[in-house]
C-alpha cells in the first residue's frame, strides 16, 4: 500500500512541477553541441540531436538529451562513459557547448488566429548550410513561447492569456502572459520540438489584449470599396496601402473614415451608409454588419456598435437617400433630354 502511494505521489509531482527555470534552455532534436572531452578525442567532437532526442556518440549507445540543458548533458555523457568502463569517474572531465539551434516545431491551439502546427526559429538558407560556429552563451530567442504563439497568427481578443498552458509529455504548466500587455515581468519558456500550447477562450472581449504586441498582430489588411459621389471613385479617393492597412485595435468607424465614406454636406451625407463583411478564420462564418455612417461615429464606443476590425475584412459605403434620388433624378433626366432632342429633329 505504502509503495503504491509514493508511486502515485511521484506521478502527480511530474504532472504538476514546471518544466523549467523561465532561463532554462533544453536541447531538442536537430540541435548542434560540441562535446570535449580532454584525453578523450574519440569522443570529441560537433554532434547533432537525433529525431529521437538522442546524441549519439562514437562507441557509446544514444544518450537522452532532448529536453535537457547542455549541463545536465554533461553530467549523462559522464555517466555514460563511466558506466561503460571507458573512464574512471575521477579522471573524466565532459564540456558541452551548443553551437547551433535547430527550427522545432510546436503545436499551438486554442484562442489564436492560426492554430495548429507552427515552425519557429526556422533557419535561414545561409544558416543550413554554412559551418557551425561555437558562440558561448547563445540564447535561441526566436524559440520561446511568446514566438510561437506569433507564429500562429497571435492571440484572439477573446484569449485568456493569464492561464497559458505549455505541456511538453505529461507535465502541464500554466504560465502568465499578462505582462506582455502590462509591462510586468512575465516567464517566456524555451520549447523544445513536439510542445503543445494551449490559449485559453475567455469568452468576452479584452481590449487590453487588441494591440501590437509580441503575441498580437502587428496590423490587419482590410479591403474598402467606397464608389460614392463625393468620392467618384476608389482612385480619386485615395483608397490605397495607408487607407487599407490598420495598426491591430483599429476599429470599423477608422475604416470608414479613412475610406472617406464620412464627412461631406451634412445634408446629403449624414445618412451615407456603411457594411462591414468580416469571416471568422477558425469556423469559417461570414457576418454582415451595416450600420448609419453617422450613427457609427457617434457610438464609436460601443463594442457591438463598433467591432474591431480583423484582416481580410471588407468596407463598403454607400450614399445616403438624398443622393440616390440625385442620381435617380439624373439618370431620368439624361434620358429625357436626348429623347426630346431626338424627337425635336425628326418632328420639325
Amino acid at each position: 500500500m505504502m509503495k503504491r502511494l509514493v508511486c502515485l505521489a511521484k506521478v502527480l509531482m511530474a504532472l504538476t512541477t514546471p518544466l523549467s527555470p523561465a532561463n532554462a534552455l533544453p536541447l531538442s532534436a536537430g540541435d548542434r553541441v560540441k562535446v570535449t572531452i580532454p584525453e578523450g578525442e574519440e569522443f570529441s567532437g560537433i554532434f547533432e540531436v537525433n529525431l529521437n532526442g538522442e546524441l549519439e556518440l562514437p562507441y557509446v549507445r544514444g544518450i537522452q538529451a532532448a529536453g535537457v540543458e547542455a549541463r545536465d548533458l554533461e553530467q549523462r555523457i559522464h555517466q555514460a562513459l563511466v558506466a561503460q568502463g571507458y573512464f574512471q569517474p575521477s579522471f573524466l572531465k565532459v564540456s558541452v557547448n551548443i553551437l547551433q539551434w535547430a527550427p522545432v516545431e510546436v503545436f499551438v491551439s486554442g484562442s489564436t488566429f492560426q492554430p495548429g502546427r507552427v515552425l519557429i526559429n526556422e533557419w535561414s538558407d545561409a544558416e543550413q548550410t554554412q559551418t557551425p560556429v561555437q558562440l558561448t552563451g547563445q540564447s535561441p530567442m526566436k524559440r520561446f513561447l511568446s514566438a510561437a504563439i506569433r507564429q500562429a497568427g497571435g492571440v484572439t481578443p477573446t484569449a485568456d492569456v493569464s492561464a497559458v498552458e505549455l505541456i511538453r509529455g505529461p507535465r502541464r504548466q500554466t504560465l502568465d502572459l499578462s505582462g506582455i500587455f502590462t509591462g510586468e515581468p512575465f516567464t517566456d519558456v524555451p520549447l523544445i520540438a513536439g510542445d503543445r500550447v494551449v490559449v485559453p477562450d475567455a469568452g468576452v472581449i479584452n481590449p487590453l489584449i487588441v494591440r501590437p504586441s509580441q503575441i498580437t498582430p502587428v496590423g490587419v489588411k482590410i479591403f474598402i470599396s467606397n464608389l460614392t459621389v463625393p468620392a467618384a471613385g476608389n482612385a480619386v479617393a485615395a483608397i490605397g496601402r495607408d487607407a487599407t492597412s490598420f495598426p491591430y485595435g483599429s476599429r470599423f468607424s477608422q475604416a470608414v473614415v479613412s475610406g472617406n465614406c464620412a464627412g461631406g454636406t451634412m445634408w446629403t451625407n449624414a445618412r451615407r451608409r456603411a457594411v462591414l463583411v468580416t469571416t471568422d478564420t477558425q469556423s469559417g462564418k461570414t457576418t454582415v454588419l451595416e450600420r448609419g455612417v453617422e450613427d457609427l461615429l457617434r457610438r464609436s464606443t460601443d463594442d457591438s456598435n463598433n467591432p474591431y476590425l480583423m484582416a481580410n475584412d471588407a468596407v463598403a459605403c454607400y450614399d445616403s437617400g438624398v443622393s440616390n434620388l440625385r442620381d435617380v433624378l439624373g439618370v431620368i433626366r439624361d434620358l429625357v433630354v436626348p429623347g426630346a432632342l431626338i424627337y425635336g429633329l425628326t418632328n420639325p
